[in-house]
């Protein structure tokens, strides 16, 4: 299969290391290309996962310099980017990897990126045991889930209901998670939790949580899109107090952390799904004729191949600009990784919606490489913050007088 990445006509985002990854993906593309051949879901899931374990792109997701002993614990009031405190996390090369996967096998990206998830509370703040433990996870060989979203807390994340309650062994879990993507293939889970709802922030802790214990139950969920998901049941699990990542009380700050150093690549992911739409259309109606001519020599055709181009440029500039400004300055941007993320997954479901345009009836059908892109995309406009909480931060920020990178 042959793609392009960003790196390809927008270097001057990205250094000589990303340039070369750029390339090592490309070549890598191909792997993936097959994966949805399987003969069913969970089949497919696995296959993804081994891809992504045999191509080594975990490594991005839980940095191997980040799990060395005696590494920095985190500052939970700092401002400074993951990068540049020295966690290891490269938004660029993060970016570019869930360019190619968006392109070539959506279901690999968020096998991928929830990896990410479901380690990086324990790359920020975990103890050297926790750390290295992750190991088997940059190799591929487990995975992780992060176990944030329950029934009746989403976006509201201090409404967290799931009990961790102090006890002689450790603590004792009960509650539900719900739309935990990778649990069907995890291993383990970060769980967030409070002491008591009452205490809103001060309550909340994370706590690393093998899937395996007595009390935890698991029940695959069907999504529109292929995605390994599912709701968790923690009923009386007992963790020992090596379970807690970072301290009591720093829950909330450790979720969005983690969201915030994983937000903008989802636009890029976004990217990857479109500029295939684009691909597809393109050669569709290069080849397609109606009333005489081929579609691409007609004037609305074009038209709407105009719109998408726009959009797809502008979505990938959008990731690009917060993918450089994150890796390069020392404070948070999360204006413009919520621009980011706003902007380039509703202009990618623009131009995927445009490309089932273009394919008429043959779009809608099953099997249809754009139907597929049409519910894969879907789903990123609401995961890791939906497109309203994103405007809601940025005309937060603008109401306060904060300008784009000011």
């Amino acid at each position: 299969m042959k793609i392009r990445l960003s790196t390809h006509d927008l270097p001057m985002f990205f250094t000589e290391s990303h340039l070369a990854l750029g390339k090592g993906l490309v070549a890598a593309a191909s792997a993936f290309a097959t994966i949805e051949e399987g003969p069913d879901e969970p089949a497919r899931d696995r296959a993804a996962a081994a891809a992504l374990a045999t191509a080594g792109l975990f490594e991005l997701v839980v940095p191997l310099g980040a799990l060395r002993p005696g590494a920095p614990g985190i500052d939970v009031e700092s401002s400074a980017s993951d990068l540049r405190i020295g966690f290891g996390i490269d938004t660029r090369a993060l970016c570019l990897a869930r360019e190619m996967l968006g392109y070539v096998c959506p279901r690999a990206d968020s096998i991928f990126a929830v990896q990410g998830l479901g380690t990086h509370p324990i790359v920020l703040a975990g103890t050297d045991d926790q750390r290295a433990s992750l190991r088997s996870f940059t190799r591929g060989n487990r995975i992780a889930a992060f176990a944030l979203t329950e029934p009746e807390a989403g976006s509201d994340v201090a409404s967290i209901t799931t009990r961790a309650v102090p006890c002689e062994d450790g603590y004792r879990l009960d509650g539900d998670k719900l739309f935990i993507s990778n649990l069907t293939l995890a291993d383990h889970a970060v769980v967030f939790a409070t002491l008591d709802p009452v205490l809103g922030n001060a309550g909340l802790l994370a706590l690393w949580v093998p899937l395996g214990l007595q009390g935890v139950r698991i029940h695959p969920l069907t999504a529109g899109a292929p995605h390994s998901i599912g709701a968790l049941e923690l009923r009386g699990v007992t963790v020992p107090p090596t379970a807690l990542i970072g301290d009591v009380g720093q829950g909330m700050k450790l979720a969005m952390k983690t969201l915030d150093a994983f937000r903008v690549s989802v636009g890029a992911a976004a990217v990857g799904m479109a500029r295939r739409a684009m691909d597809e259309a393109l050669r569709f109606v290069a080849e397609r004729s109606q009333f005489g001519k081929r579609l691409i020599e007609q004037p609305l055709v074009q038209a709407h191949l105009a719109d998408m181009a726009v959009d797809l440029d502008a979505a990938r500039l959008l990731v690009l600009r917060a993918a450089y400004l994150k890796d390069t300055l020392d404070t948070r941007i999360t204006t413009e990784v919520s621009i980011a993320k706003l902007g380039a997954t509703e202009a990618a479901w623009r131009v995927i919606d445009r490309a089932v345009q273009l394919f008429g009836g043959r779009g809608v059908m099953a099997g249809s490489v754009v139907e597929y892109l049409y519910r894969a995309i879907r789903p990123l406009r609401i995961y890791e913050g939906t497109s309203e909480i994103q405007r809601t931060i940025i005309g937060r920020a603008l109401a306060r007088g904060q300008g784009i990178t000011s």
